[in-house]
């Protein structure tokens, strides 16, 4: 039985050719980048929740754990630019009006905004700090905007470039007020629990762009590559790239749930 299937599929290859049959597919190479993006969050998020509810000493805003961070969001939002480039080229065909195609990608912003919202309230009624302007609304913002940029390529890594160099000159800028959060403007004294502000990181997103429209022209893979999706742990990692929000709107709860029923945390530290 797996020699005929194999055959068939062998087929359907050669009737179907190499370009047609890859040019839609999810791709395993970026989910599985993105299921290790996943990890590292998890990884970092436990960290968090070790120092800030269960007093370990754990410095995070510096050494190790910083770049390990940085590192993680950069690989991260970098995918979110290579994915909308994927997502576009693989929609274009169901949408030949491109005023549809738009809004499809601005019905998805929308709804990944929302999400970023609403972790928001959940953590200020917690009282364990305030996000103003998080990963999620960061994401939610660039599919939203991002679509007329889809096409390019180096005017992406310019703009890319520049926002981050941008995001330097902002730094020196400060304010009374959290109107400006958003784009990279604080205000003094400014304390964030998830803070990813347009300048820099819609840049990262747009060099991510730049990075689709090279690496995945059309949507193809344009460099070899063999096909170890179906082995581990490359299984497992697809897996959690292709349900990468869900994991990031749950994996909190879970992790806190889990650090409570082991005794890590002190339920006295949510009045329970």
């Amino acid at each position: 039985m797996m020699a005929e299937l194999t055959t068939a599929l062998s087929r359907e290859e050669a009737q179907a050719g190499e370009g047609a049959r890859t040019a839609f597919r999810r791709l395993w190479e970026v989910d599985s980048l993105r299921g290790v993006a996943i990890v590292m969050m998890v990884i970092f998020h436990l960290m968090w929740d070790l120092k800030a509810l269960a007093e370990q000493y754990i410095v995070l805003h510096r050494g190790f754990w910083f770049y390990f961070q940085r590192t993680t969001a950069t690989l991260f939002i970098t995918l979110v630019g290579v994915s909308l480039v994927l997502s576009y080229n693989r929609a274009r065909p169901r949408f030949p009006r491109t005023r549809d195609l738009y809004l499809k990608f601005l019905k998805r912003g929308a709804q990944i905004f929302g999400v970023g919202v609403g972790i928001a309230i959940a953590v200020s009624l917690a009282g364990v700090g305030q996000i103003h302007f998080g990963v999620l609304h960061l994401i939610g913002f660039s599919v939203a905007v991002a679509f007329p940029f889809l096409g390019y390529r180096f005017l992406n890594l310019a703009l890319g470039v520049g926002l981050i160099g941008l995001s330097e000159y902002f730094q020196t800028i400060k304010v009374d007020h959290l109107g400006l959060v958003w784009l990279g403007i604080e205000p003094r004294n400014y304390v964030f629990l998830d803070y990813f502000p347009v300048a820099p990181w819609f840049g990262v997103v747009l060099i991510g762009i730049f990075l689709g429209n090279t690496l995945y022209p059309g949507g193809r893979r344009r460099f070899p590559l063999p096909d170890l999706g179906r082995f581990f742990p490359f299984n497992l990692l697809q897996f959690l790239g292709r349900h990468s929000l869900l994991i990031y709107v749950i994996h909190q709860p879970i992790l806190i749930a889990l650090l409570l029923l082991t005794g890590v945390i002190d339920p006295g530290v949510f009045g329970l």
